[in-house]
């Protein structure tokens, strides 16, 4: 029995030995690594100075799709292809040249942010939380072997655009985030459509280059088009619902051009609908409500007082008329209220529509509030969003589309699987110009004190 061991043991020894000459001789590595921890693709290509496809060629398994680099494993080191002065060309699977644009797939991917990274304001004090939170999602992104490197800019109010662009970095960034104020967005524009550099418009509302440079993203829309669609979206939903449209006499609200939209959707589709006003008595109030459907109660403002005053009265009409089934669409700003509100949104079903939505009671809120104390040694600030928060999902969602799709990434949904900590995606080209975030949803309080997210 000990003979059969040990003649086994020679055999793999000699296969072993032989098989290791026969890398050496034909030159595919010249090293072993073991992984260490926290190293990725692109250190290991980095500290051997080798490129990442001479790497996977070394080491087949990496092509795969869900190849996961752990901590022990062994890996072949290649030698490096020599130096040649004939540029290499890659090809596709059809044998077609492979663009520039294509390369960054494979390499570092180079970020620009032009954004006000100072602390003499609420501007710049914000925007340093949000690149702080790009900032994580590189880190995010490294530890998926995903290398980022990152070229910030000071771009102030009184600042000039010019200047940040005469630096030789900006023309090599692949992605660029930024201008806060829109007096930039034009030269911004005009430069990486010039440079084909993939630009998104974190806040800016106004940027009419979108319909002309292919390569801009806009992460908000204009109030007019979210009026409209959003009007749109509540006659949509609440079809089978009684709508009570509430004037609150806030002269300085911007709401009415909503609440006039969702009328003239009502209108076209033939349907009934009560008005009425905010201090009327609660007898005639409550006769505005069916009793024989639900009913969803609209104000034309989004102030707070009329908010509270809302709720008042609708609690004269529940306990009153407890079988009355009661419903309230309220505003973004609202979420803001949410903790000092939060029995009222309960209980009288209140939606709020939204692009965004922070729970702070999320693992993955908790999480990132946790890394950020860490990493900077202060909280976010208590605003809403949590700007830290809209870095961090802007950053992670375009590094990692261009990573997957190089330059030709479209931000459509369903590109790759990732969900928003805060802020959900999901570009639409605008013509043949640039793509406009049009991620949507309802923000549902329930009856239950659950809050479920209605993307529509």
């Amino acid at each position: 029995m000990m003979k059969h061991i040990v003649k086994r043991l020679l055999l793999l020894l000699i296969i072993a030995v032989s098989t290791e000459a026969a890398f050496a001789q034909s030159n595919r590595w010249r090293d072993m690594h073991k992984v260490k921890k926290k190293e990725t693709l692109y250190s290991i290509c980095r500290d051997y100075d080798i490129t990442l496809e001479e790497l996977k060629k070394a080491n087949p398994e990496m092509t795969s799709p869900d190849y996961v680099l752990k901590k022990g494993t062994i890996i072949f080191i290649p030698f490096a292809a020599a130096p040649s002065d004939t540029p290499v060309v890659n090809l596709n699977q059809n044998g077609m040249p492979v663009t520039t644009a294509d390369d960054v797939k494979s390499r570092v991917i180079r970020l620009g942010i032009l954004l006000p990274l100072h602390n003499n304001d609420g501007d710049g004090k914000r925007m340093v939380e949000y690149y702080r939170g790009i900032l994580m999602a590189c880190d995010s992104l490294k530890k998926e072997g995903i290398s980022i490197e990152v070229f910030a800019w000071n771009l102030p109010l009184d600042g000039s655009v010019q200047t940040v662009l005469a630096d030789p970095q900006a023309a090599k960034c692949d992605l660029m985030i930024g201008p806060l104020y829109s007096k930039y967005v034009k030269e911004l524009s005009d430069f990486t459509d010039q440079h084909k550099i993939l630009l998104v418009i974190p806040f800016s509302i106004e940027a009419p280059e979108l319909y002309t440079n292919r390569y801009m993203f806009q992460v908000y829309q204009h109030p007019n088009e979210l009026n409209e669609s959003t009007s749109r979206r509540f006659a949509d939903w609440f079809s089978d619902c009684h709508p009570i449209i509430v004037d609150a006499g806030d002269e300085t609200s911007n709401k009415g051009l909503f609440t006039a939209a969702v009328r003239q959707h009502l209108d076209t589709r033939k349907k009934n609908y009560s008005l009425t006003h905010i201090n009327t008595t609660d007898d005639y109030f409550v006769k505005c409500f069916k009793t024989d459907q639900r009913n969803v109660v609209l104000l034309n403002t989004a102030r707070f007082s009329d908010m509270n005053a809302l709720f008042g009265k609708l609690s004269t009409v529940a306990i009153s008329n407890p079988s009355i089934q009661i419903e309230v669409f309220g505003y973004t700003e609202w979420l803001t209220q949410a903790s000092r509100q939060l029995e009222n949104f309960y209980r009288y079903n209140v939606y709020v529509p939204s692009h965004f939505f922070t729970n702070v009671n999320s693992p993955a809120t908790i999480s990132m509030s946790q890394k950020y104390r860490h990493h900077f040694r202060q909280e976010m600030m208590q605003l809403y969003p949590r700007f830290a928060l809209t870095g961090f999902d802007h950053a992670y969602f375009f590094l990692k589309g261009l990573h997957k799709y190089g330059k030709t990434f479209d931000g459509a949904a369903g590109r790759f699987g990732y969900l928003a900590v805060q802020t959900p995606l999901k570009f639409e080209r605008i013509g043949n110009g640039g793509l406009q975030n049009r991620a949507f949803m309802f923000v549902h309080y329930k009856p239950d004190h659950q809050v479920e997210l209605l993307n529509y």
